[in-house]
């Protein structure tokens, strides 16, 4: 992706090591990219954190606790997704399956899981949760043989390095009518634009890429692959916004964050701008 960048924004990483990050526009495909992105062998550190809380099931704070409910809450909604595709197999690939959740409750409503987590703790707690046959890898592209029906990447897409690369390592773990979900952030929604440099959801450097609804179009139709469904993940402009009161504010304000969040889901009706979206994808049928 070698294209004129403009500086867009500084952030922080206010989960790990306080370091500053540039966010430039890529005009091209109307997309932030973290600068500098961190290399292969420093990444890891970053996620190095009781904070990074898809890492582990923690319930200790008010923010973990809330992050826990509605995670229970959205998994069903999930669950809905994939069983209204009507997928004779069901064979189902979660990428950056964190601690299981999702494959566990696909698991025991008739889903064949395997899941790509490459940190240990999480993927210790997964396989926990899970029937003996299922399996977890550390890295997608071990995956030679497999096809699946379904792919699902809950949040996963902005923090991979190769972008390019991976989206067509999907495509190619796909059956042919098979389907992709693809849920990112969404950096056009009102409550990045109220909080700017403190969004949560731009969590740098983790988060290398920062997506719009133009970017995933753009990215995915130069690999022959279209969207045919875009959908709100409304509960994510709450909780985005009582994170992003924290980093903002130092304290976590729960009325003004429900009320960004609200507003921001509100605002986002007309032009489906919403705080996280999930984006349904599908191969052309003559690109296999």
């Amino acid at each position: 992706m070698k294209t004129n960048k403009t500086p867009f924004l500084t952030c922080i990483d206010y989960t790990v090591s306080n370091k500053k990050f540039d966010l430039q526009l890529n005009s091209a495909l109307d997309m932030l990219e973290t600068i500098p992105k961190p290399s292969i062998n420093e990444l890891a550190s970053y996620y190095e954190s009781p904070e990074y809380i898809s890492h582990t099931d923690s319930k200790k704070s008010v923010i973990d606790k809330v992050y826990q409910i509605v995670k229970k809450y959205t998994l069903n909604q999930k669950l809905n997704l994939l069983n209204s595709f009507n997928s004779e197999s069901k064979n189902l690939l979660d990428v950056g399956c964190g601690t299981g959740d999702f494959l566990a409750i696909c698991n025991t409503n008739g889903w064949n899981v395997v899941g790509v987590e490459p940190n240990e703790n999480a993927k210790d707690l997964a396989l926990k949760k899970l029937d003996s046959t299922s399996k977890i890898y550390k890295n997608l592209f071990e995956l030679e043989t497999e096809r699946f029906d379904v792919i699902t990447l809950w949040h996963v897409l902005e923090h991979v390095p190769e972008l390019e690369t991976y989206i067509l390592q999907l495509k190619k773990l796909l059956k042919p009518d098979g389907i992709l979900i693809v849920a990112v952030p969404n950096y056009k929604s009102f409550d990045a634009q109220y909080y700017k440099q403190f969004w949560a959801a731009f969590d740098v450097p983790r988060h290398l890429w920062h997506f719009s609804k133009n970017s995933i179009q753009i990215l995915f139709s130069k690999k022959q692959m279209r969207v045919t469904k875009i959908l709100p993940m409304k509960f994510d402009a709450f909780y985005v916004s009582l994170l992003s009161e924290k980093y903002k504010t130092g304290k976590s304000n729960f009325l003004n964050a429900f009320y960004i969040g609200l507003k921001s889901n509100l605002k986002a009706r007309k032009k489906m701008n919403y705080s996280s979206l999930i984006y349904v994808l599908k191969s052309d049928k003559n690109s296999f």
